[in-house]
Protein backbone atom coordinates (compact mmCIF):
# COMPACT_ATOMS: atom_id res chain seq x y z
CA UNK A 1 0.00 0.00 0.00
CA UNK A 2 1.44 3.44 -0.70
CA UNK A 3 2.03 6.06 1.44
CA UNK A 4 -1.09 8.46 0.18
CA UNK A 5 -3.34 5.68 -0.01
CA UNK A 6 -2.25 4.20 3.73
CA UNK A 7 -3.06 8.11 4.74
CA UNK A 8 -6.48 8.25 2.92
CA UNK A 9 -7.49 5.30 4.86
CA UNK A 10 -6.20 6.39 8.02
CA UNK A 11 -8.64 9.49 7.46
CA UNK A 12 -11.40 7.96 7.13
CA UNK A 13 -10.89 5.19 9.97
CA UNK A 14 -14.42 5.64 11.67
CA UNK A 15 -14.46 7.23 15.44
CA UNK A 16 -16.70 5.52 18.34
CA UNK A 17 -18.81 8.13 20.52
CA UNK A 18 -20.44 6.61 23.26
CA UNK A 19 -23.09 8.45 25.47
CA UNK A 20 -24.16 7.52 28.59
CA UNK A 21 -26.41 9.01 31.43
CA UNK A 22 -26.58 9.64 35.07
CA UNK A 23 -28.27 10.80 38.06
CA UNK A 24 -31.64 10.33 36.24
CA UNK A 25 -33.54 8.87 32.99
CA UNK A 26 -34.92 10.99 30.38
CA UNK A 27 -32.37 13.81 30.63
CA UNK A 28 -31.99 13.38 26.70
CA UNK A 29 -29.47 11.73 25.68
CA UNK A 30 -31.21 11.16 22.22
CA UNK A 31 -31.23 14.88 21.84
CA UNK A 32 -27.25 15.22 22.88
CA UNK A 33 -26.27 12.46 20.35
CA UNK A 34 -28.46 14.19 17.81
CA UNK A 35 -27.20 17.68 18.31
CA UNK A 36 -23.43 16.40 18.25
CA UNK A 37 -24.40 14.47 15.34
CA UNK A 38 -25.90 17.58 13.62
CA UNK A 39 -22.80 19.39 14.55
CA UNK A 40 -20.61 16.92 13.24
CA UNK A 41 -22.40 16.76 9.90
CA UNK A 42 -22.38 20.53 9.67
CA UNK A 43 -18.76 20.33 9.35
CA UNK A 44 -19.09 18.19 6.54
CA UNK A 45 -18.25 14.68 8.46
CA UNK A 46 -20.46 11.36 7.64
CA UNK A 47 -22.62 10.56 11.04
CA UNK A 48 -24.06 7.64 12.17
CA UNK A 49 -26.48 7.03 15.29
CA UNK A 50 -27.20 4.01 17.27
CA UNK A 51 -29.03 3.62 20.06
CA UNK A 52 -28.62 0.01 22.80
CA UNK A 53 -31.80 -0.42 25.02
CA UNK A 54 -31.29 -2.48 27.83
CA UNK A 55 -35.05 -3.94 27.59
CA UNK A 56 -35.29 -7.47 26.82
CA UNK A 57 -37.97 -7.26 24.24
CA UNK A 58 -36.52 -8.45 20.75
CA UNK A 59 -37.88 -4.37 19.70
CA UNK A 60 -40.47 -1.97 20.17
CA UNK A 61 -43.14 -3.66 17.72
CA UNK A 62 -44.85 -5.32 21.11
CA UNK A 63 -44.32 -2.70 23.49
CA UNK A 64 -47.12 -0.70 24.61
CA UNK A 65 -47.28 3.06 23.60
CA UNK A 66 -48.08 3.81 27.23
CA UNK A 67 -45.01 2.12 28.33
CA UNK A 68 -42.56 3.74 25.90
CA UNK A 69 -43.89 6.14 23.41
CA UNK A 70 -44.15 5.37 19.74
CA UNK A 71 -43.10 2.53 18.03
CA UNK A 72 -40.67 4.24 15.25
CA UNK A 73 -40.18 2.27 11.69
CA UNK A 74 -37.28 2.19 9.18
CA UNK A 75 -37.32 1.78 5.64
CA UNK A 76 -35.92 -1.87 6.16
CA UNK A 77 -38.79 -2.58 8.46
CA UNK A 78 -37.47 -2.80 11.82
CA UNK A 79 -39.82 -1.76 14.89
CA UNK A 80 -37.33 0.60 17.01
CA UNK A 81 -37.32 3.29 19.89
CA UNK A 82 -38.28 6.52 19.19
CA UNK A 83 -34.99 7.97 19.55
CA UNK A 84 -34.11 6.80 16.13
CA UNK A 85 -36.85 9.48 14.91
CA UNK A 86 -34.80 12.10 16.73
CA UNK A 87 -31.76 10.91 15.04
CA UNK A 88 -33.60 11.35 11.36
CA UNK A 89 -35.19 14.28 11.96
CA UNK A 90 -31.83 16.11 12.84
CA UNK A 91 -29.71 14.53 10.28
CA UNK A 92 -32.45 14.09 7.70
CA UNK A 93 -30.36 10.32 7.01
CA UNK A 94 -32.18 7.11 7.57
CA UNK A 95 -31.47 4.60 10.13
CA UNK A 96 -31.72 0.82 9.87
CA UNK A 97 -32.10 -2.18 11.87
CA UNK A 98 -28.35 -2.39 13.24
CA UNK A 99 -29.54 1.77 14.21
CA UNK A 100 -31.73 -0.48 17.12
CA UNK A 101 -30.15 -3.06 19.19
CA UNK A 102 -31.84 -4.33 22.48
CA UNK A 103 -30.78 -6.74 25.14
CA UNK A 104 -33.45 -9.33 23.59
CA UNK A 105 -31.87 -9.21 20.24
CA UNK A 106 -28.52 -9.48 22.08
CA UNK A 107 -29.19 -12.61 23.91
CA UNK A 108 -31.33 -14.04 20.87
CA UNK A 109 -28.13 -14.29 18.87
CA UNK A 110 -25.81 -15.67 20.74
CA UNK A 111 -28.09 -18.14 21.86
CA UNK A 112 -28.74 -19.22 18.16
CA UNK A 113 -24.34 -19.23 17.63
CA UNK A 114 -24.91 -21.21 20.44
CA UNK A 115 -27.41 -23.47 19.26
CA UNK A 116 -25.70 -23.67 15.95
CA UNK A 117 -22.63 -24.80 18.11
CA UNK A 118 -20.53 -21.69 16.93
CA UNK A 119 -18.66 -21.60 20.55
CA UNK A 120 -17.52 -25.09 19.95
CA UNK A 121 -19.09 -26.54 23.25
CA UNK A 122 -17.52 -23.73 25.41
CA UNK A 123 -19.39 -22.16 28.20
CA UNK A 124 -21.39 -19.33 27.09
CA UNK A 125 -20.94 -16.11 29.44
CA UNK A 126 -21.64 -12.70 29.53
CA UNK A 127 -17.76 -12.20 29.35
CA UNK A 128 -16.76 -12.25 26.13
CA UNK A 129 -19.91 -13.79 24.16
CA UNK A 130 -22.48 -11.48 25.27
CA UNK A 131 -20.36 -8.22 25.16
CA UNK A 132 -18.13 -9.60 21.80
CA UNK A 133 -21.95 -9.70 20.54
CA UNK A 134 -22.56 -5.88 21.58
CA UNK A 135 -19.35 -4.96 20.36
CA UNK A 136 -20.56 -6.43 16.90
CA UNK A 137 -23.29 -4.72 16.67
CA UNK A 138 -22.13 -1.35 17.37
CA UNK A 139 -19.12 -1.60 14.95
CA UNK A 140 -21.79 -3.08 11.50
CA UNK A 141 -22.62 0.01 11.30
CA UNK A 142 -18.64 1.41 10.27
CA UNK A 143 -18.25 -1.72 7.77
CA UNK A 144 -16.30 -0.23 4.63
CA UNK A 145 -15.43 2.95 6.57
CA UNK A 146 -19.20 4.51 5.57
CA UNK A 147 -18.80 6.95 8.17
CA UNK A 148 -16.36 9.42 9.73
CA UNK A 149 -18.21 8.91 13.52
CA UNK A 150 -20.66 6.61 14.72
CA UNK A 151 -22.42 7.68 17.89
CA UNK A 152 -23.70 5.07 20.32
CA UNK A 153 -26.22 6.38 22.65
CA UNK A 154 -26.30 3.63 25.69
CA UNK A 155 -29.89 3.59 26.91
CA UNK A 156 -31.01 3.55 30.79
CA UNK A 157 -28.99 4.93 33.65
CA UNK A 158 -25.46 4.51 34.68
CA UNK A 159 -26.12 1.88 37.46
CA UNK A 160 -28.95 -0.26 36.27
CA UNK A 161 -28.15 -3.83 35.85
CA UNK A 162 -29.77 -3.87 32.80
CA UNK A 163 -26.90 -1.98 31.66
CA UNK A 164 -23.84 -3.25 32.61
CA UNK A 165 -22.87 -5.35 30.07
CA UNK A 166 -23.70 -1.74 27.51
CA UNK A 167 -21.12 -0.65 29.85
CA UNK A 168 -18.59 -3.36 30.05
CA UNK A 169 -18.78 -3.00 25.76
CA UNK A 170 -17.68 0.40 26.16
CA UNK A 171 -14.99 -0.29 28.56
CA UNK A 172 -13.83 -2.76 26.49
CA UNK A 173 -13.67 -1.09 23.20
CA UNK A 174 -11.81 2.36 25.07
CA UNK A 175 -8.73 -0.44 26.16
CA UNK A 176 -8.90 -1.93 22.63
CA UNK A 177 -9.06 1.17 20.56
CA UNK A 178 -7.81 3.99 22.56
CA UNK A 179 -7.81 6.77 19.43
CA UNK A 180 -10.49 6.01 18.20
CA UNK A 181 -13.30 5.99 20.60
CA UNK A 182 -14.05 8.37 23.70
CA UNK A 183 -17.14 8.22 26.13
CA UNK A 184 -19.75 11.50 26.95
CA UNK A 185 -21.47 11.34 29.86
CA UNK A 186 -24.67 13.42 30.28
CA UNK A 187 -25.54 13.89 34.26
CA UNK A 188 -28.29 15.82 35.95
CA UNK A 189 -27.06 19.57 38.37
CA UNK A 190 -30.21 19.75 40.52
CA UNK A 191 -30.98 23.23 41.98
CA UNK A 192 -32.24 23.85 45.37
CA UNK A 193 -34.63 26.98 45.60
CA UNK A 194 -34.09 27.19 49.63
CA UNK A 195 -30.46 27.37 49.54
CA UNK A 196 -30.30 28.75 46.12
CA UNK A 197 -27.70 26.15 45.28
CA UNK A 198 -27.00 24.01 42.10
CA UNK A 199 -25.62 21.13 43.48
CA UNK A 200 -22.69 18.37 41.90
CA UNK A 201 -22.64 15.86 44.36
CA UNK A 202 -25.04 13.78 42.05
CA UNK A 203 -22.48 14.51 38.63
CA UNK A 204 -19.65 13.30 41.05
CA UNK A 205 -21.25 10.28 42.34
CA UNK A 206 -22.27 9.72 38.41
CA UNK A 207 -18.60 9.67 37.31
CA UNK A 208 -17.60 7.52 40.16
CA UNK A 209 -20.13 4.74 39.31
CA UNK A 210 -18.56 4.98 35.74
CA UNK A 211 -15.02 4.80 37.27
CA UNK A 212 -16.05 1.47 39.05
CA UNK A 213 -16.77 0.21 35.99
CA UNK A 214 -13.88 1.06 34.27
CA UNK A 215 -15.12 3.76 32.38
CA UNK A 216 -13.23 7.51 32.44
CA UNK A 217 -16.04 9.84 30.55
CA UNK A 218 -13.62 12.20 28.47
CA UNK A 219 -16.76 14.65 28.32
CA UNK A 220 -19.32 15.51 30.70
CA UNK A 221 -22.57 17.58 29.78
CA UNK A 222 -24.72 18.96 32.32
CA UNK A 223 -28.36 19.26 32.31
CA UNK A 224 -29.58 22.12 34.09
CA UNK A 225 -32.12 24.62 34.78
CA UNK A 226 -29.67 27.72 35.62
CA UNK A 227 -26.73 28.87 34.24
CA UNK A 228 -23.42 27.04 35.46
CA UNK A 229 -20.52 29.30 36.91
CA UNK A 230 -16.75 28.64 35.27
CA UNK A 231 -15.96 27.92 39.17
CA UNK A 232 -18.56 25.06 39.10
CA UNK A 233 -17.55 24.10 35.69
CA UNK A 234 -14.06 23.97 36.63
CA UNK A 235 -15.31 21.71 39.90
CA UNK A 236 -16.82 19.12 38.07
CA UNK A 237 -13.56 19.23 36.37
CA UNK A 238 -11.18 18.53 38.96
CA UNK A 239 -13.21 15.74 40.92
CA UNK A 240 -14.16 13.95 37.51
CA UNK A 241 -11.00 13.82 35.98
CA UNK A 242 -12.09 15.72 32.88
CA UNK A 243 -10.39 19.26 31.55
CA UNK A 244 -12.38 22.25 32.11
CA UNK A 245 -13.35 22.69 28.48
CA UNK A 246 -14.76 19.03 28.25
CA UNK A 247 -17.72 20.33 30.87
CA UNK A 248 -20.34 21.19 28.32
CA UNK A 249 -23.51 23.00 29.86
CA UNK A 250 -26.93 21.78 28.34
CA UNK A 251 -29.40 24.68 30.01
CA UNK A 252 -32.92 23.86 29.27
CA UNK A 253 -33.96 25.88 26.14
CA UNK A 254 -37.56 26.30 24.71
CA UNK A 255 -37.21 23.78 22.13
CA UNK A 256 -35.37 20.81 21.36
CA UNK A 257 -34.62 22.15 17.93
CA UNK A 258 -31.99 24.60 19.74
CA UNK A 259 -29.91 22.23 20.94
CA UNK A 260 -27.65 22.21 18.35
CA UNK A 261 -27.31 25.78 18.47
CA UNK A 262 -26.20 25.73 22.66
CA UNK A 263 -23.89 23.03 21.83
CA UNK A 264 -22.10 24.89 19.36
CA UNK A 265 -21.78 27.68 21.63
CA UNK A 266 -20.53 25.74 24.07
CA UNK A 267 -17.68 24.05 21.80
CA UNK A 268 -18.90 20.35 21.97
CA UNK A 269 -17.65 19.78 18.47
CA UNK A 270 -14.09 21.57 18.91
CA UNK A 271 -13.50 19.42 22.14
CA UNK A 272 -14.87 15.77 20.45
CA UNK A 273 -12.67 16.86 17.42
CA UNK A 274 -9.90 18.07 19.80
CA UNK A 275 -9.75 14.99 20.91
CA UNK A 276 -9.65 12.90 18.66
CA UNK A 277 -6.86 15.17 17.02
CA UNK A 278 -8.97 15.82 13.59
CA UNK A 279 -9.33 19.44 11.59
CA UNK A 280 -11.46 21.57 13.29
CA UNK A 281 -11.77 23.81 10.32
CA UNK A 282 -14.18 24.93 9.01
CA UNK A 283 -16.91 25.74 11.34
CA UNK A 284 -19.89 23.79 11.36
CA UNK A 285 -22.39 25.49 8.62
CA UNK A 286 -25.67 26.27 10.72
CA UNK A 287 -27.34 28.68 8.55
CA UNK A 288 -30.33 26.52 7.03
CA UNK A 289 -31.02 25.43 11.10
CA UNK A 290 -30.44 28.87 12.70
CA UNK A 291 -33.06 29.61 10.05
CA UNK A 292 -35.79 27.25 10.83
CA UNK A 293 -35.46 28.49 14.73
CA UNK A 294 -35.32 31.95 14.12
CA UNK A 295 -38.89 31.39 12.04
CA UNK A 296 -40.08 29.19 15.15
CA UNK A 297 -39.22 31.44 17.20
CA UNK A 298 -40.81 34.67 15.36
CA UNK A 299 -44.20 33.31 14.31
CA UNK A 300 -46.54 35.20 16.06
CA UNK A 301 -49.99 33.59 14.62
CA UNK A 302 -51.10 30.02 15.71
CA UNK A 303 -52.82 27.29 13.84
CA UNK A 304 -55.56 25.23 15.42
CA UNK A 305 -55.23 21.79 14.85
CA UNK A 306 -56.77 18.59 16.65
CA UNK A 307 -55.76 15.26 16.77
CA UNK A 308 -57.64 12.50 17.35
CA UNK A 309 -56.26 9.15 18.96
CA UNK A 310 -56.76 6.95 22.10
CA UNK A 311 -52.93 7.26 23.36
CA UNK A 312 -53.51 11.26 23.80
CA UNK A 313 -52.64 11.15 27.68
CA UNK A 314 -49.31 10.18 26.41
CA UNK A 315 -48.15 12.75 23.84
CA UNK A 316 -45.29 10.40 22.99
CA UNK A 317 -47.14 8.07 21.77
CA UNK A 318 -47.29 10.24 18.77
CA UNK A 319 -43.81 11.53 18.67
CA UNK A 320 -43.12 11.68 14.83
CA UNK A 321 -46.69 13.19 14.29
CA UNK A 322 -45.88 16.25 16.60
CA UNK A 323 -43.25 17.34 15.59
CA UNK A 324 -44.24 16.45 12.04
CA UNK A 325 -46.59 19.09 12.44
CA UNK A 326 -44.51 21.81 13.93
CA UNK A 327 -42.29 21.60 11.02
CA UNK A 328 -44.96 22.52 8.95
CA UNK A 329 -46.18 24.94 10.79
CA UNK A 330 -42.67 26.73 11.24
CA UNK A 331 -42.62 27.02 7.77
CA UNK A 332 -46.02 28.30 7.31
CA UNK A 333 -44.98 31.02 9.93
CA UNK A 334 -47.37 29.56 12.70
CA UNK A 335 -47.46 28.59 16.10
CA UNK A 336 -48.64 25.07 16.73
CA UNK A 337 -51.79 24.95 18.75
CA UNK A 338 -51.96 21.46 19.29
CA UNK A 339 -55.64 20.01 20.60
CA UNK A 340 -55.67 16.11 22.24
CA UNK A 341 -58.52 14.40 21.82
CA UNK A 342 -59.11 10.78 23.77
CA UNK A 343 -61.09 9.12 20.84
CA UNK A 344 -63.14 7.31 23.19
CA UNK A 345 -64.42 9.92 24.88
CA UNK A 346 -65.88 11.12 21.09
CA UNK A 347 -69.65 11.00 20.24
CA UNK A 348 -72.29 12.08 18.22
CA UNK A 349 -73.54 13.77 20.86
CA UNK A 350 -70.44 16.32 21.30
CA UNK A 351 -68.07 16.36 18.23
CA UNK A 352 -69.48 19.44 17.52
CA UNK A 353 -68.60 21.03 20.87
CA UNK A 354 -65.14 19.18 21.02
CA UNK A 355 -64.05 19.87 17.59
CA UNK A 356 -65.63 23.30 16.49
CA UNK A 357 -63.14 26.25 15.96
CA UNK A 358 -59.74 23.55 14.55
CA UNK A 359 -58.05 24.52 11.53
CA UNK A 360 -57.51 21.16 11.12
CA UNK A 361 -57.93 17.70 11.63
CA UNK A 362 -55.56 14.83 12.05
CA UNK A 363 -57.40 11.27 12.87
CA UNK A 364 -53.90 9.24 14.03
CA UNK A 365 -52.80 6.26 13.29
CA UNK A 366 -53.59 2.74 15.50
CA UNK A 367 -54.34 -0.78 16.36
CA UNK A 368 -57.44 -2.48 17.64
CA UNK A 369 -61.19 -1.74 18.44
CA UNK A 370 -60.87 0.74 21.16
CA UNK A 371 -61.42 4.23 20.38
CA UNK A 372 -62.41 3.65 17.10
CA UNK A 373 -65.85 4.45 16.71
CA UNK A 374 -64.76 7.95 17.94
CA UNK A 375 -62.37 8.32 14.91
CA UNK A 376 -65.10 7.08 12.79
CA UNK A 377 -67.01 9.76 14.15
CA UNK A 378 -64.65 12.76 13.25
CA UNK A 379 -63.67 11.84 10.14
CA UNK A 380 -67.12 12.42 9.36
CA UNK A 381 -67.51 15.66 11.16
CA UNK A 382 -64.53 16.81 8.72
CA UNK A 383 -65.77 16.05 6.02
CA UNK A 384 -69.64 17.21 6.27
CA UNK A 385 -68.02 20.54 7.62
CA UNK A 386 -65.04 20.93 4.86
CA UNK A 387 -62.53 21.17 7.56
CA UNK A 388 -58.76 20.20 6.23
CA UNK A 389 -58.49 16.55 7.63
CA UNK A 390 -54.94 13.80 7.79
CA UNK A 391 -55.81 10.34 8.25
CA UNK A 392 -52.73 7.94 9.37
CA UNK A 393 -52.90 5.08 9.13
CA UNK A 394 -56.09 3.50 11.12
CA UNK A 395 -57.18 7.32 10.26
CA UNK A 396 -57.03 6.56 6.88
CA UNK A 397 -59.60 3.58 7.32
CA UNK A 398 -61.49 5.27 9.49
CA UNK A 399 -62.57 7.74 6.90
CA UNK A 400 -62.76 5.08 4.38
CA UNK A 401 -65.22 2.86 6.56
CA UNK A 402 -67.10 6.45 7.39
CA UNK A 403 -67.38 6.86 3.79
CA UNK A 404 -68.67 3.86 2.81
CA UNK A 405 -71.73 3.84 5.86
CA UNK A 406 -72.97 7.19 5.27
CA UNK A 407 -72.29 7.91 1.32
CA UNK A 408 -72.49 4.38 0.10
CA UNK A 409 -75.55 3.46 2.25
CA UNK A 410 -72.95 0.19 3.44
CA UNK A 411 -74.28 0.23 6.97
CA UNK A 412 -72.18 -2.61 8.03
CA UNK A 413 -68.69 -1.92 6.50
CA UNK A 414 -66.04 -2.68 8.68
CA UNK A 415 -62.38 -4.00 8.87
CA UNK A 416 -62.02 -7.53 9.87
CA UNK A 417 -59.74 -5.97 12.67
CA UNK A 418 -62.47 -4.90 13.99
CA UNK A 419 -65.45 -7.23 12.71
CA UNK A 420 -64.23 -11.02 11.85
CA UNK A 421 -67.42 -10.78 9.53
CA UNK A 422 -69.35 -7.55 8.23
CA UNK A 423 -71.19 -8.09 5.60
CA UNK A 424 -68.79 -5.25 3.49
CA UNK A 425 -65.31 -6.27 4.64
CA UNK A 426 -64.07 -3.11 3.56
CA UNK A 427 -60.04 -3.60 5.40
CA UNK A 428 -59.36 -7.45 5.63
CA UNK A 429 -56.03 -8.99 5.23
CA UNK A 430 -54.74 -10.16 1.67
CA UNK A 431 -54.61 -13.97 0.38
CA UNK A 432 -51.11 -14.01 0.85
CA UNK A 433 -51.45 -12.55 4.31
CA UNK A 434 -53.76 -15.55 5.59
CA UNK A 435 -51.54 -17.94 4.40
CA UNK A 436 -48.72 -16.49 6.03
CA UNK A 437 -50.68 -15.92 9.42
CA UNK A 438 -48.68 -18.06 11.61
CA UNK A 439 -45.68 -17.11 10.28
CA UNK A 440 -45.67 -13.62 11.46
CA UNK A 441 -46.22 -12.62 7.87
CA UNK A 442 -49.39 -10.75 8.15
CA UNK A 443 -47.60 -7.17 8.70
CA UNK A 444 -46.45 -4.51 6.26
CA UNK A 445 -43.68 -3.55 7.80
CA UNK A 446 -41.04 -0.71 6.14
CA UNK A 447 -41.13 1.41 2.94
CA UNK A 448 -42.69 0.81 -0.10
CA UNK A 449 -43.25 2.41 -3.18
CA UNK A 450 -46.06 4.67 -4.04
CA UNK A 451 -47.94 5.61 -7.70
CA UNK A 452 -48.97 8.91 -7.72
CA UNK A 453 -52.04 10.16 -10.07
CA UNK A 454 -51.43 12.91 -11.42
CA UNK A 455 -53.88 16.17 -11.53
CA UNK A 456 -54.46 14.89 -7.80
CA UNK A 457 -53.61 16.55 -4.01
CA UNK A 458 -50.73 13.99 -3.41
CA UNK A 459 -49.40 14.53 -6.43
CA UNK A 460 -49.27 18.11 -6.34
CA UNK A 461 -47.94 17.83 -2.71
CA UNK A 462 -45.09 15.92 -3.57
CA UNK A 463 -44.43 16.98 -7.64
CA UNK A 464 -43.31 13.57 -9.11
CA UNK A 465 -44.92 10.30 -9.67
CA UNK A 466 -42.79 7.62 -7.75
CA UNK A 467 -42.26 7.98 -3.64
CA UNK A 468 -41.30 5.43 -1.06
CA UNK A 469 -43.32 5.67 2.27
CA UNK A 470 -43.08 3.52 5.82
CA UNK A 471 -45.65 0.99 6.47
CA UNK A 472 -46.98 -0.56 9.79
CA UNK A 473 -50.25 -2.19 9.53
CA UNK A 474 -52.02 -5.43 8.76
CA UNK A 475 -55.32 -4.84 6.86
CA UNK A 476 -55.58 -3.45 3.51
CA UNK A 477 -58.06 -2.09 1.34
CA UNK A 478 -60.39 -4.35 -0.21
CA UNK A 479 -60.07 -3.36 -4.42
CA UNK A 480 -63.42 -5.18 -5.00
CA UNK A 481 -64.96 -1.91 -3.83
CA UNK A 482 -62.52 0.48 -5.48
CA UNK A 483 -65.00 1.21 -7.80
CA UNK A 484 -67.67 1.89 -6.00
CA UNK A 485 -65.67 4.51 -4.21
CA UNK A 486 -64.49 5.78 -7.34
CA UNK A 487 -68.04 6.35 -8.38
CA UNK A 488 -69.31 7.85 -5.34
CA UNK A 489 -65.79 10.78 -5.82
CA UNK A 490 -63.17 8.93 -3.74
CA UNK A 491 -60.21 9.38 -5.58
CA UNK A 492 -57.10 6.21 -4.87
CA UNK A 493 -54.29 8.97 -5.32
CA UNK A 494 -51.29 6.59 -4.52
CA UNK A 495 -51.37 2.85 -5.76
CA UNK A 496 -48.42 0.24 -4.29
CA UNK A 497 -47.44 -0.22 -8.17
CA UNK A 498 -46.36 -4.31 -7.69
CA UNK A 499 -49.23 -5.56 -5.28
CA UNK A 500 -52.05 -2.88 -6.79
CA UNK A 501 -52.67 -1.71 -2.89
CA UNK A 502 -54.31 1.15 -2.17
CA UNK A 503 -51.85 3.76 -0.36
CA UNK A 504 -53.47 6.91 -0.78
CA UNK A 505 -57.18 8.26 -0.50
CA UNK A 506 -58.44 12.12 -0.93
CA UNK A 507 -61.74 13.84 -1.57
CA UNK A 508 -61.44 16.38 -4.31
CA UNK A 509 -64.51 17.65 -3.52
CA UNK A 510 -63.43 19.11 -0.38
CA UNK A 511 -60.53 21.65 0.71
CA UNK A 512 -58.27 19.21 1.81
CA UNK A 513 -58.96 15.50 2.68
CA UNK A 514 -56.39 12.81 2.33
CA UNK A 515 -55.76 9.67 4.15
CA UNK A 516 -52.33 7.45 3.99
CA UNK A 517 -52.43 3.65 4.69
CA UNK A 518 -48.51 5.04 5.28
CA UNK A 519 -46.83 6.72 7.86
CA UNK A 520 -45.35 10.36 6.13
CA UNK A 521 -44.56 11.40 9.70
CA UNK A 522 -41.26 9.19 9.84
CA UNK A 523 -40.30 10.64 6.81
CA UNK A 524 -40.55 14.37 7.78
CA UNK A 525 -37.02 16.28 8.94
CA UNK A 526 -36.29 19.43 10.16
CA UNK A 527 -34.99 20.87 7.25
CA UNK A 528 -36.68 18.32 4.64
CA UNK A 529 -40.42 19.02 5.66
CA UNK A 530 -42.97 16.13 4.35
CA UNK A 531 -44.98 17.21 1.61
CA UNK A 532 -48.21 15.96 2.85
CA UNK A 533 -47.27 17.60 5.94
CA UNK A 534 -47.11 21.13 4.32
CA UNK A 535 -50.26 20.41 2.16
CA UNK A 536 -52.03 19.76 5.13
CA UNK A 537 -50.86 22.83 6.59
CA UNK A 538 -51.61 24.98 3.98
CA UNK A 539 -54.65 24.03 3.39
CA UNK A 540 -55.02 24.50 7.28
CA UNK A 541 -53.38 28.22 7.37
CA UNK A 542 -55.88 28.75 4.16
CA UNK A 543 -59.20 27.59 5.84
CA UNK A 544 -58.00 29.38 8.74
CA UNK A 545 -57.54 32.66 6.52
CA UNK A 546 -61.41 31.87 4.80
CA UNK A 547 -62.89 31.64 7.90
CA UNK A 548 -61.33 35.41 9.28
CA UNK A 549 -62.65 36.74 6.42
CA UNK A 550 -65.97 34.91 6.61
CA UNK A 551 -65.86 32.71 3.08
CA UNK A 552 -65.32 29.67 5.09
CA UNK A 553 -68.34 28.27 3.56
CA UNK A 554 -67.02 28.35 -0.15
Amino acid sequence: MCLTTQKIVELRKTKFIFVTGGVTSSLGKGITASSLGKLLQARGYRVAIQKLDPYININSGMLNPYEHGECYVTDDGHEADLDLGHYERFLNVHTSKSSNVTTGRIYQSVINKERRGDFLGKTVQVVPHITNEIKRCIKQLSAGAEYDFIITEIGGTVGDIESLPYIESVRQMLWEMPDDCLCIHLTYVPYLAASHELKTKPTQHSVKELLQLGVQPNVLILRTEHPLTKDLKRKVALFCNVNAESVIEAIDVPSIYEEPIKMQEEGLDYVILKKFGMPNEPEADLAQWKNFVDKRRNATKSIKIGLVGKYVELPDAYKSIYEALIHASVYHDRILELSLFQSEQISEANVMKKLEGLDGILVAPGFGQRGVEGKIIAAKFARLNNIPFFGIGLGMQCSVIEFANDVLGYLDANSTEMNDNPEHKIFDLMLDQKQNIHTEGTMRLGAYDCKLEKGTVAYAAYGKDLVSERHRHRYEFNNAYKTKFEEAGMVFSGINPESGLVEIIELPNLRWFVGTQFHPEFNSAVLNPHPLFMGFMSAAVKYQGEKETGNSNI
